[in-house]
Formats: C-alpha cells, structure tokens, sequence
C-alpha cells in the first residue's frame, strides 16, 4: 500500500484512430472503413452484382472487359491506401497488444467473444468500432479466491486498541491496518455490470523531498523489480502542483494519468480512460473515484455513486445529482462533469501542454482542480467521468504534513477566479470579503494564456456546461427561514457543536451569548436554509454539514450536507418544534445528560420546543405551505 506525499502519474501509449477489427465473411458485401487525419469517413458498401445468365455479344464483353479493368485499377488503388489508414490501426492493435488471448498468440488480434441474447457484437461500440477487450481474465479468476485480511476490499478487523491515535499521526490513515493488509489486495468489482460486456509505457513516481526512510534505498531496491517505474525526487519541498509537471515533463507517453499515493486501481481501470480520447484527444477524463476508509480500509461507493462535480460560492467541492437531461439508458455510459475532484484524471500529453499543464502560481495544493476544469472546457475541450473506470482513494483522517508558512488556499483560490471567472468573481467575495485585498501574484501569463488559446466567458461555462449548478448553490443566495442561536424554552439551553466534522453529535449547552462569549467560535450559530436542511454557521458562511437523524430515538448528529432532503430535512413549526418529516418525530432534548435527539412530537412538551434568534416569517410561511 503506498504510504508517502509522493504523486504516481501512469503514461500511455494510445492509437491515435479508432481501432476497426472486421471479422471474415464468406460472401459480398464487403464492408471498409476509410479513416482520415482529420474526419473519420463512413462505412462504405460494394456491392458485386450476380453474373448474368445470357450470352454476351463482343461489344457487350469489351465493355465488360473495360469496366473490370478499371474496377481492377481502383481495387489496386485502395489496397495502396488502406496501408496508411485502417491497417495502420490494426497494426498498432498487434504491436502494443501483449494479451496472451488472442487469435494470432501474443500481439495477435483479439478474438471476438460472442454475441450477446440480442445478436449485438458487445465489443462493438454505437460508433460502429470495436473495442479490444483488455480483461485479464485469469487474474480476476485468481483475485476471487483471494482470502485473508483486507481482501476483496473487505474491512479490517480492528480492536478499540488499533485505534490509537498515533497509528494516524503519520499519514492521516491507519497505518497499523496498511501494514498488514496485502500492497496489492483484491479488490470487489463493484462497476455496472455492463461494463464487464465492454496501457501502460512507463509509472512515475515522484518524491516531493520525504523525510522517510522507506521511501529512499528501500523504495529503489523494491522498484528494480518494475523496468517500467521511474522515480523523481525533488530538491526542495515543491507542493503536489509542481510536483505533478515535475512528473508530467518527465513522461513520454501519448496520455498522462495522474494518481495520489493513497489509491488503489480497481478491475480494469485503465482502458475504459484511454478509450474516450482516442476518440477525442481533447477529452480529460476521471474514473470513479471509491472510497478507502482510512481507519479500517473497507472499499466501497461514495454516497450516490455517479454524480457530476460542482462546487459552491465559498470554492468548496460538490457533487450534484446527473440531471435528467443528461441521463443514459445505460449507466456505464461516460457522462460530461463540469468540475473534477482533482486528484486523479487521465489527459493527452500534447493537449495538457497546450492548455499550459497546471499554473506554476499555484502553491502546494488546492484549487488546482477548478484551474484545469475551467480551462479545459472554456478552452476547446470537455471532461467527462467514465463509470466502468474505478480507483479508491483513502479520505485521510486530517493532513498528515506541514504546509509551508506564508502559503494560503485562499490565494489560490483567489488566483484561479480573477484568471478565469470574470464577473461571477464577485460571487465568492461576497462570501469571502477576506479574499478582496488578498494578494495573488503576478497573473499576467495566465491571463496571457486565456487570451492565447481563445477561450470563452466563464458566463458561458456556467450557462452551457455548469448550467444545473445554480440549482442547488445559487449565485446569490436565497434569503434563509432561520438562524443564529437555537435555545430551548424548556432549559433555556442552546444547541451546539464542539466539532463542525461529519459524524459529531449536537449537544445542549449553555448559551455563550449568556456567558458573553463569541457564539460563532463555540458553534452555536445555526442555519435553517433555503434547501430546508439545519447547517452549522450563519446565512452566508454555513459550514459544509448539516443536521441528520436516521430515526426515531436516534440522536442529532451532523454529517456531510447532500441537499437531497431525506434524512436532513427539517419543518420549525408554529408551536415552535423542529419536525423531522422522514422518522414522524421532534427534537427533544435532556438538560441533565446534555443530549438532543429524537422523539415522538408532544406539542405541550417544554423540552421539544425551540427558539431561532432571527427569524423570516414569510420564508417560513412558504415552507410550511409547501408541506402542507
């Protein structure tokens, strides 16, 4: 399991034309595809017609004579050509083909693998070109008996004394679990399963100056093994974004994918990725990212699987729901992402470099991924998420490493907007006046760049590509029901937070406002939104978690905000209780065990009801009647 703040970038070789394998008929037609630099040509159909069943005269066969002549000629022609079009293709197929599967040995022609109850090629794709299959099939075989801690992503088994906090300290995931699960586990192939119907030149892995001793002799003893793996190493503590051109420079593929550390690659990742831009090379594409719980190292989805990545007006990245525009028959389709989650993406090493790789400005990490999404798409290209492409990823318990001093998100942040948002800029100072006067550095080349390459308006990304986005973060936000402190009546009490992390139970405490306190600093500011859910922070500075209960009974814990309703909607009634529609109860409280939770609503209860600082009266007015 790889451990360490070093980046891995996979470089491919990748046809340049679409691959067109025809299996052998026995009688006309006879089907060809002619394939240009420029623009892929149709099928053609020639047809020869059945010999005539009279007696030519001389004059009728000297035509006959001519016209075979000359069909001979145009036969002699395009066996001349074909070489430089599709058989160029095929022969690239058998070079850069190594499966032992196929019908000619090692390098040969991948045989067809049936058909399906339908009668369709499933190696044909809609474009008319069949696809190889690159399926190791033994090695799934063998990967489905695989038994023993970890394997086949299944949770480690872990005692409350595995937990210690010190097996987190070093990486920000449990390194006791990674030591003694397998480096190359099972994983469950969890894709759709239409994708299971349906390479690499050189890894680079690239040491951003660690400190530790396994990744130095024992990582170049370890790599002797793999001819394909080259290892970088800084001189000085570079950042993930100048680590990454570091790695992207030294490649020599056709496509670049850049991986973190902390990922494992699940069944077949690679060629579903390459696929998409050999179709089109100015295609960034990003598998399915799964998650690695970084204390027990179970594998499995992210909450609603395939959803296409946004952000919100503080710069903090989301996922929204595939809207119904957008939505495939088949769900192992590729879909269009407007953002992607930055870590791990496959790109064409021309066109990388063409959009100016990542801006050198950027320091360390953060907002790196906003910079390559808007550019590729404001600049020529897309970017698409790919469903039969999956690779988990561990979401690190905190971040394991010092940033250096005087280095900022915010001025990364502030950078990639003045670069690229134009007007909608403004948007996220309204919500960051910090960001206003904070410097950014010298932006001219990049400006430059936009110029260069053409780009459109970020009035059109948001209006053609991110179009859905305002939706669930508008620009300008809607005016919200509630906020501020919420006391109890009964207790006089107020809710708080002491963690504003996902999974941290709400409390009842003294109010801090009655202390003389900063109520913002203690969590207890609240807010009861335009999306009907409670979140931590006031209107224009809620914290990324909201209000949840599974059940009745259960307690009030925050978790991550999905803006699906569900589980985190709430109703403030008139008799002043806080309804949750999905378990049919209330929040209740217990002053002398400081607990809020659910319980069966009893409006004369002192204990279910509560008190907003501020209220809206007509918002509110507007829920409830949308309730109803």
């Amino acid at each position: 399991m790889p451990r360490e703040s070093y980046v891995g970038l996979v470089s491919e070789r990748q046809s340049s034309q679409p691959r067109s394998v025809t299996a052998p008929v026995s009688v006309p037609p006879v089907r060809v595809k002619v394939v240009s630099a420029k623009k892929s040509g149709g099928f053609g159909t020639l047809q020869f017609p059945p010999p005539l069943l009279r007696t030519l005269s001389p004059g009728e066969m000297r035509r006959k004579e001519k016209r075979l002549l000359q069909f001979a000629g145009l036969l002699i022609a395009a066996l001349l050509f074909l070489p430089n079009v599709g058989l160029w293709s095929l022969y690239r197929d058998r070079v850069f083909d190594n499966s032992p599967d196929t019908v000619d040995g090692p390098g040969g022609i991948p045989p067809i693998q049936g058909v399906n109850r339908m009668g369709k090629d499933p190696q044909m794709g809609r474009d008319g070109v069949r696809r190889k299959d690159w399926h190791d099939y033994e090695a799934i075989k063998r990967d489905s008996s695989r038994s023993g801690n970890g394997e086949q992503g299944k949770p480690f088994p872990l005692t409350d004394a595995d937990r210690v906090d010190q097996a987190y300290r070093e990486n920000g995931f449990n390194i006791y679990v990674s030591d003694r699960i397998s480096l190359n586990r099972s994983l469950p192939d969890i894709r759709h399963p239409n994708c299971k119907q349906k390479l690499s030149s050189q890894v680079i892995l690239v040491d951003d100056f660690s400190d530790k001793e396994h990744l130095k002799v024992a990582l170049e003893e370890y790599m002797v093994r793999m001819p394909k793996v080259r290892i970088l190493r800084t001189k000085k503590r570079e950042g993930l974004i100048r680590t990454r051109l570091l790695g992207a420079a030294a490649a020599k593929g056709e496509v670049i994918t850049f991986l973190d550390s902390h990922c494992e690659a699940n069944v077949n990742w690679l060629p579903p990725l390459l696929d998409r831009i050999a179709q089109n090379r100015k295609t960034i594409v990003c598998p399915m990212i799964d998650v690695i719980d970084h204390d027990n190292f179970g594998y499995e989805t992210q909450a609603g699987d395939a959803m296409r990545g946004a952000f919100d007006w503080e710069m903090y990245y989301k996922r929204i729901p595939i809207p119904t525009e957008l939505q495939k028959d088949d769900p192992s389709e590729p879909f269009e992402s407007p953002v992607m989650a930055g870590g791990l993406f496959a790109v064409d090493r021309k066109w990388f470099w063409e959009l100016g790789g990542y801006d050198t400005g950027l320091e360390i990490w953060g907002g790196e991924q906003y910079e390559i999404s808007f550019k590729v798409w404001m600049c020529g290209g897309r970017m698409e998420d790919i469903p039969c492409s999956r690779v988990g990823h561990i979401y690190r318990k905190y971040v394991p490493y010092k940033v250096p001093g005087g280095v900022s998100l915010a001025r990364n942040l502030k950078r990639v907007a003045e670069v690229w948002m134009d007007e909608y800029a403004e948007y996220v100072y309204q919500r960051r006046p910090e960001y206003r006067h904070l410097s950014a550095g010298d932006m001219t080349a990049q400006k430059e760049l936009r110029n260069r390459l053409n780009c459109k308006s970020f009035k059109w990304f948001m209006s053609e590509v991110a179009w859905d986005l305002p939706k669930h973060y508008p620009p300008v936000e809607p005016p919200a029901a509630a906020w501020g402190e919420i006391r109890n009546v009964g207790s006089g009490m107020c809710m708080e937070s002491k963690h504003f992390v996902s999974g941290s139970p709400i409390r009842l405490e003294s109010c801090v406002k009655g202390r003389g306190e900063v109520s913002w600093s203690h969590g207890q500011v609240f807010t009861f939104g335009w999306r009907e859910d409670i979140r931590v922070g006031d209107p224009m500075h809620t914290k990324k978690v909201c209000f949840d209960a599974i059940s009745h009974n259960s307690p009030v814990t925050l978790y991550d905000c999905h803006g699906m309703k569900g589980n985190q909607l709430w109703r403030y009634r008139k008799d002043k209780s806080l309804y949750h529609p999905v378990s049919n109860s209330c929040i209740d409280s217990s002053p002398n065990e400081r607990r809020v939770f659910m319980n069966t609503c009893n409006p004369s209860s002192l204990s279910q009801q509560w008190l907003f600082e501020r209220t809206n009266a007509t918002v509110l007015e507007h829920f409830n009647q949308g309730a109803n």
